[in-house]
């Protein structure tokens, strides 16, 4: 209980304040999301960056990997210099600060380009550690009440990414593009001050670093950081002074980087020197199977806010049940979905118990993110030079909510299962390095289309997603050997 006996859904009032910060931050995530791509795509003329739809689609992809890709440094500041409760503050100051340079109203890409580069390092401070704080506020042993929360907090965050595409969609129609920039910084403004003004009820959690560096470890540390920006502008520097530079070529780059840093790792644990034990080699070997598979369908699922998308812009009639709708909209299609069968999939899973294996699960996501491909390519036939029907972006983000609900949330719980003892924490960063290789594979996919038409694209990668599903289910008793994952009757 808080002051007073005052309650959130009968959880310590603290959550309130969590819920509130990360349904904010998330407005202001997804209703930047939403317009991106088309903002890029837009022609100088509309106030745009003139960007094809190829680099707008390779560039939403790398924006969307190295978000997930900077919670591992994140977590890792708060650990060692912040504390999650200053972390998740200054992460949300620098995202509201990036929205605000995209808003300014000037034509140099400049402020564009630094505002995306400010959101990425805040969400990296922001995201994983108020996840941590929200697991904070109960005491060992309360799992269930901890559960329930994280329900809770999930709730908020699929409101934010409910409503932030329509009210930033409409904002923004008509070539207001910094009007939706703007929204979406006043969204992350109002979640600062819900943070702060509700910092007491925190109760004082992550006020302080677990491990803070000592004098002399910070001191390297900030020599360590120094060399590297200074590597990282000389680079760039020494690439644009050759006149070979462009932001297409920057995409494939960062995504090579992104691709080898989860091989680096896996090789780190499986060659290194870290008395791991016979069967946790073998869980390991399972569990890479697993984050391919994990990857190939953010690969897919993560193409809403560019190619998707692009698709509603050209190809979708503008209204739904007779009520104009902006492209952006149908952004909003998936997390009510996910509001809606979340209840239903929790309820599903209990039911059914350890008879339907992870790697099944798996499986069932990969075909449903193929199938919804299929449907796609469908979609994409029937309109041609033309438009169809709303509906079948509804039906297609339908499909894909059925595939997610059945990998996102045992993504983490079967990470930590399977993880060796001396890498418990730090794989738990690993999960979210495979939705960071799949969007940066993902945005690398539009240079398809220079050989593929529209239909075609979708079906090669819907193919893609539907074998590596089969395979998973061809393999699915022997993976449950490696995990060491028995089937037992479920409860009744």
């Amino acid at each position: 209980m808080t002051e007073g006996g005052r309650t959130f859904f009968g959880h310590p009032w603290g959550l309130a304040t969590l819920f509130g910060t990360e349904m904010w931050e998330r407005f202001s995530w997804y209703g930047l999301r939403a317009i991106l791509a088309t903002f890029m795509a837009a022609s100088p003329a509309h106030h745009g960056l003139g960007l094809s739809d190829e680099t707008a689609q390779a560039v939403v992809g790398i924006y969307g990997a190295l978000i997930y890709l900077v919670a591992l440094p994140g977590g890792w500041i708060a650990d060692r210099i912040l504390g999650a409760h200053r972390s998740v503050f200054w992460g949300g100051l620098i995202i509201m600060l990036g929205h605000i340079s995209m808003a300014l109203p000037v034509t140099s890409s400049f402020f564009i380009w630094l505002g995306l580069l400010l959101i990425i390092a805040g969400t990296g401070l922001l995201k994983p550690n108020i996840s941590v704080m929200v697991g904070r506020l109960y005491p060992e042993g309360d799992d269930g009440r901890r559960d329930a929360a994280f329900s809770l907090f999930y709730l908020g965050i699929n409101l934010g990414a409910f409503f932030a595409p329509i009210v930033v969609g409409w904002l923004a129609s008509g070539d207001r593009w910094h009007l939706g920039f703007g929204a979406a910084a006043v969204g992350m403004g109002l979640g600062l001050l819900q943070y702060v003004w509700g910092g007491r009820h925190l109760r004082g959690i992550g006020e302080r670093p677990g491990m803070r560096l000592s004098p002399a470890e910070s001191r390297h540390f900030l020599r360590l950081v120094a060399l590297g920006v200074a590597v990282c502008v000389i680079a760039l520097a020494v690439w644009a002074a050759t006149g070979t530079f462009t932001i297409d070529r920057f995409t494939v780059v960062i995504t090579v980087i992104v691709l080898i840093v989860p091989v680096v790792y896996f090789c780190y644990i499986m060659l290194g020197s870290h008395d791991l034990t016979e069967d946790e080699r073998i869980r390991m070997k399972a569990y890479i199977w697993l984050f391919v598979a994990a990857a190939i369908f953010w690969m897919l699922y993560d193409l809403a806010p560019s190619k998707l998308l692009f698709f509603a812009r050209d190809h979708t009639e503008p209204w739904l049940l007779g009520i104009p709708i902006q492209p952006a909209t149908t952004q909003s299609f998936n997390p009510l979905f996910i509001m809606i069968f979340v209840p239903v999939f929790a309820a599903l899973w209990v039911r059914l118990g350890t008879r339907v294996s992870t790697p099944q699960k798996f499986g069932f996501a990969l075909i449903m993110v193929g199938l919804s491909f299929v449907v796609m390519a469908v979609a994409a036939a029937l309109a041609g030079a033309g438009r169809v029907s709303v509906w079948w972006l509804v039906l297609v983000y339908l499909i894909q909510v059925l595939g997610e609900l059945s990998l996102s949330p045992v993504g983490l719980s079967v990470t930590t299962k399977l993880a060796p003892e001396a890498f418990k924490g730090q794989m738990l960063g690993i999960w979210f390095i495979a939705v960071s290789v799949g969007d940066a594979v993902g945005g690398q996919t539009g240079r398809l289309g220079r050989v593929l038409s529209d239909p075609a694209y979708y079906l090669v990668l819907a193919a893609m997603a539907v074998v590596a599903g089969l395979a998973l289910f061809m393999f699915t008793r022997r993976l449950r050997v490696m995990m060491a994952e028995h089937h037992t009757p479920a409860m009744r």
